[in-house]
């Protein structure tokens, strides 16, 4: 199933978006620090939103998430909601943000050592993920299957020996937050839907340093590792062109 075609302008709000939500990661990577807490994160994502006047999508009523930004630590993969904890230094924590700027939405997510910088397993698990979400853009040369982007991007985990959450995938983004086509993080070159120029895709590798097995929290949002191991997450929200690809939320 293909999505929406967008219009220039469209695909052009998309792209002032995409740096807003880049310059907002930005700060967040100097403010993030051993002794602050998710909710005060949360509060400082907030304000940034409003003051690029962009909207805070997971707040609206397509999400009704709690809170702007989530943020999953150590053996939370992702949808991590925003709770009191105050980062330790080692903690592994993703942040996922989507925004929406003049009716359009972009996402992306890193993960980041609080306090340190990564050392050993930690180190390992940050550097294979955050290369399969590169290797998976790299797949896109023009008109690409998203087994293409699978393929690639399995291939680099699996070289790392990392765990492959396959129960979650990345997706078409514009629009809506979650669009038409999924985008797993692993499959066969030839296969799946094809993507061609115009389209824009949130590509979102999430790995562990144990298994693939997954479970969601009582508070319904929150999904970590079934074997409590670390696990990072890495996102960008790109566009398919004629040739190749453009990173939309790229600092």
């Amino acid at each position: 199933m293909q999505a929406r075609i967008k219009t220039p302008a469209e695909i052009d709000a998309m792209r002032e978006g995409g740096k807003i939500l880049a310059t907002i990661f930005n700060g967040l990577k100097q403010i993030v620090k051993v002794g602050i807490s998710e909710r005060e994160v949360n509060t400082w994502v907030e304000n940034e939103i409003n003051k690029f006047g962009a909207i805070a999508t997971y707040k609206t009523s397509e999400v009704n998430f709690p809170g702007v930004i989530c943020i999953s630590t150590n053996d939370e993969i992702v949808h991590g909601v925003p709770t009191d904890y105050v980062f330790e230094r080692g903690d592994v924590v993703s942040f996922d943000l989507v925004i929406t700027y003049k009716n359009m939405k972009t996402d992306s997510a890193f993960t980041m050592v609080i306090g340190d910088e990564p050392t050993g397993v930690k180190k390992h698990l940050l550097n294979f993920t955050e290369r399969s979400l590169l290797a998976g853009i790299d797949a896109i040369k023009g008109p690409t299957h998203t087994g293409d982007i699978g393929a690639a991007i399995e291939k680099v985990l699996n070289e790392g020996k990392l765990g492959i959450i396959r129960e979650l995938v990345g997706h078409g983004v514009g629009h809506e937050m979650h669009q038409a086509p999924e985008v797993p993080n692993y499959g066969h070159s030839g296969t799946g839907v094809l993507l061609v120029p115009g389209d824009t895709i949130a590509i979102e590798p999430m790995a562990t340093l144990g298994g693939e097995r997954i479970k969601t929290d009582e508070d319904n949002w929150t999904i970590r590792t079934r074997d409590g191991s670390l696990s990072a997450h890495f996102e960008h929200t790109v566009l398919v062109t004629e040739d190749g690809v453009e990173v939309l939320t790229q600092f």
